[in-house]
């Protein structure tokens, strides 16, 4: 972490994934390789898996749960949560062997449930991100029973189209070669936050864009391209959609790459289950700022009952309180 300081301010400069929150790491043996989850809070409590998108892990996509302490209460006060990161996308992490076969996206949703075994977990609910987003709800499909409920954030839901099944090509090639260096590392960021917080002539680039992009450099080029390479594979669930009958929330930005998805998926889904939620602006932290003033009463206080849990929110959430600055 670093300081400086002038004309009577300071400003802190922080290094988000080195930060401990009190999360236990596990490494989860699966059927497709070793996973680390990362576990936050009392496990006596209901289970939240999440799942984040390509080239993050739990810290880099879900920092903004920690960092709005509204939220954060909110969530460690009532459930114990299970932060599943892709192969090889932790803090650390070498390499992965290129003799190791790249797992199909049916390999990555058997993976969690998997890592619901190795906790002993029953019914769960799921958070996701854009990729993980897709895996979560593809495990929905194949383990219906397995899920209370889903709150997905840019999710996708069809096979790729030629145009991004052509530019995630592009992106394979050059992290093939080159890792997350130049190019792929705009692409990236371009894929996570909208262009208010990436910046431009008129706006300033974000502190959290900054730093986003510092941990970039420290990812395994090898490791992105395999979870890349699988989701580029990926096949359409709209039949699986009209099946699925948990509740579900869909998060998107009006302006998003992914609201075509999002639209595709509510009007797919039993309208009974499933609500969209579209915001004007942001970012993936300022999305999962949001989630929770909008399914604490609805949708999350619905598991109580299969638990026989009381919850109770620490903290009143507020519609400004909530929001991180993007």
């Amino acid at each position: 972490m670093g300081e400086s300081s002038g004309s009577g301010s300071v400003s802190v400069s922080v290094d988000v994934e080195r930060i401990s929150f009190g999360g236990r790491e596990h490494q989860v043996r699966t059927r497709c390789g070793s996973l680390s989850v990362a576990v936050y809070g009392d496990e006596e409590k209901p289970p939240l898996i999440t799942y984040p998108d390509i080239a993050l892990n739990h810290m880099s996509c879900f920092q903004g749960l920690f960092f709005c302490p509204e939220a954060a209460s909110l969530l460690l006060h009532n459930f114990c949560i299970y932060h599943i990161n892709p192969q090889g996308h932790e803090l650390g992490a070498a390499p992965i062997p290129s003799d190791v076969s790249v797992p199909s996206v049916d390999d990555l949703a058997d993976q969690v449930v998997d890592v619901l075994d190795f906790f002993g977990l029953g019914s769960v609910m799921c958070l996701g991100v854009t990729a993980g987003a897709y895996v979560l709800t593809l495990f929905a499909t194949k383990y219906r029973e397995r899920v209370l409920g889903l709150m997905l954030v840019s999710p996708l839901c069809r096979a790729p189209s030629w145009s991004e099944w052509l530019y995630n090509k592009v992106l394979l090639n050059l992290l093939y070669y080159y890792g997350t260096r130049g190019l792929v590392k705009e692409c990236l960021l371009q894929r996570y936050f909208s262009k208010e917080v990436c910046g431009s002539g008129q706006y300033p680039e974000s502190d959290i864009v900054q730093a986003c992009r510092s941990l970039l450099d420290e990812r395994q080029g090898e490791n992105i391209w395999r979870f890349l390479h699988s989701i580029n594979e990926r096949h359409d669930l709209t039949e699986l959609l009209t099946k699925l009958h948990c509740r579900t929330l869909i998060f998107v930005g009006e302006n998003s790459e992914f609201h075509e998805d999002a639209i595709h998926m509510t009007t797919k889904m039993d309208q009974r289950y499933c609500a969209l939620v579209e915001v004007t602006y942001g970012s993936i932290p300022c999305h999962l700022s949001i989630i929770f003033e909008h399914t604490w009463n609805k949708t999350v206080l619905r598991i109580a009952s299969r638990y026989n849990f009381r919850f109770r929110v620490v903290a009143p959430l507020s519609p400004r309180s909530s929001r991180l600055p993007c």
